[in-house]
């Protein structure tokens, strides 16, 4: 016998009996007993023409946030000690687009939509010289250096020296607002030359947004970002530069939402102490010109069966298994709300969190555009959060492989609801749907109106939803916490955290 046929065939029946016994110990749980007639009933609900695209402070979104929690009560989930009920209630906004803006320096008259956007903040008439502070994100050398800005107009560079991604850019602008806003800036221009192109930027702020608002700041200050591309405003930097800006700000309206949080409480004494949060965002972009695409008269309705109804499908799945047979620590499902408008559940959760983040020793999040792919699960952040065996072995228990970080130009990692949770300090990977890179497959449903039910694969949705609580079941019982890689940018924060 040739001897390299020979340890191939040794190890085909090795890899064999290894998948065997995953799918022998997988059956023993809930997971692999759940009916698949309960994976699709869920998503027919949650992606439903009457639901309205779930758009974030919309009637629609609270009726997928009472459905989720009345399937945890039905369940036996139990509120978070000190909650009254499932819902973490969040005071969120509804920002109007500006109606007028002019920002004039020197002889360029910049318009509304061409080379300025308004971020925030009510009517201003201004005129005066403007302050430049740098990044304006403290009082160091490239800060404020202890100038008093009270009154003026303060110019600042947009982004941070940190800031790649999108959301690490709207993080910094905030900081920057809030900032300003203590120091009684009378408003704040950012120099934007950033990586999101100038036109996304116009396109989305000059409509309306759900926004979160600034915490110790009763009105927002007026704050705008200006098209710097090349640095043809860079002179707005120097001593002495005079300017007028005027703007009927953007009128704000109450847009409450919630996000939906259930316990699974552990079987070990010591260990239940310790908590794995399970999570997906349940909200979508609406209808109509809400969704920002393209739409008809028989089709307005952004359904979002991919994203993220398939995640919440696969969080409730996880809830049932995981509270027919509880894991060792305890499990919080938490379904989130406001993703689609900036990661605002998330975002606030992790500022107010129900459990203690030290105690909190992973975040197992679902999120995707869709799949091309229905022999895999891909996940953003396996090679970097600690739990790739158990997520491996997750998967293969019902017959799915696992894709590491897809479409990496894309910076995946930062721009769903795992950051929130990675920038306090937990390991946070994303499980999402199978794709190795954004395709024709995956541009054609991504927050499209044709993203229905109906266009579903229910056997793969199935075996997904089985794979993600199977997953976190295992994660769960582990003997030992997860924790990040040596060297990833989020190791000593999470060092921090665990103390």
């Amino acid at each position: 016998m040739n001897p390299r046929l020979s340890l191939l065939t040794v190890a085909l029946l090795a890899a064999t009996t290894s998948l065997a016994q995953t799918k022998k110990t997988a059956a023993s749980f809930p997971e692999q007993r759940i009916p698949q007639a309960e994976s699709e009933a869920h998503m027919r609900f949650l992606a439903a023409d009457e639901l309205q695209g779930r758009r974030t402070g919309s009637i629609g979104n609270q009726i997928a946030a009472r459905y989720i929690a009345e399937q945890y009560r039905l369940m036996g989930l139990k509120p978070v000690t000190g909650q009254a009920d499932f819902y973490q209630r969040i005071a969120l906004e509804r920002v109007g687009m500006a109606s007028s803006g002019v920002f004039v320096t020197g002889n360029d008259s910049l318009k509304l939509g061409k080379d300025l956007v308004i971020m925030a903040g009510g009517p201003v008439d201004l005129s005066g010289e403007v302050v430049y502070a740098g990044y304006g994100l403290g009082d160091a050398e490239d800060g404020y250096n202890g100038r008093d800005v009270k009154g003026r107009i303060v110019v600042v560079q947009g982004g941070s020296p940190e800031a790649k991604g999108p959301q690490e850019i709207f993080r910094a602008s905030n900081q920057k607002r809030k900032l300003a806003a203590e120091k009684g800036a009378a408003a704040l221009v950012e120099l934007y030359s950033e990586s999101i192109p100038w036109g996304m930027v116009g396109q989305y702020f000059n409509r309306e947004q759900i926004a979160l608002p600034v915490a110790g700041v009763n009105a927002p200050l007026t704050h705008a970002w200006i098209n710097n591309t090349n640095n043809k405003f860079g002179r707005l930097k120097e001593v002495g530069q005079r300017v007028v800006f005027r703007t009927s700000g953007r009128p704000k309206t109450a847009a409450p939402s919630m996000n939906v949080a259930g316990l699974i409480e552990g079987t070990d004494p010591t260990l239940k102490n310790e908590y794995v949060i399970v999570s997906a965002h349940f909200d979508h972009i609406g209808v109509g010109k809400q969704g920002g695409n393209a739409y008809s008269p028989s089709d307005s309705i952004f359904n979002g069966a991919r994203d993220n109804a398939f995640g919440t499908v696969g969080l409730l799945t996880a809830a049932k298994a995981l509270i027919e047979q509880r894991p060792k620590r305890s499990v919080l499902v938490l379904a989130l709300t406001g993703e689609e408008v900036g990661l605002l559940g998330s975002r606030y959760y992790a500022e107010n969190p129900l459990l203690p983040l030290k105690q909190t020793i992973f975040n197992l999040n679902i999120d995707g555009a869709g799949y091309n792919d229905t022999t895999i699960v891909s996940v953003i952040g396996l090679e970097r959060t600690g739990a790739k065996a158990e997520i491996e072995a997750g998967a293969r228990a019902f017959g799915l492989g696992v894709f590491a970080e897809p479409a990496p130009e894309q910076g995946l990692f930062d721009r769903s609801d795992n950051v929130s949770f990675a920038a306090k300090g937990v390991p946070a990977p994303t499980f999402s749907p199978g794709f190795k890179s954004f395709d024709a497959d995956i541009a054609k449903y991504y927050h499209q109106a044709i993203d229905n039910p109906e266009s579903l694969d229910f056997g793969y949705l199935h075996k997904f939803c089985q794979a993600y609580a199977h997953t976190a079941r295992l994660i769960a019982d582990r003997p030992t916490r997860p924790f990040w890689i040596a060297g990833d940018k989020y190791e000593a924060v999470g060092k921090e955290l665990y103390k």
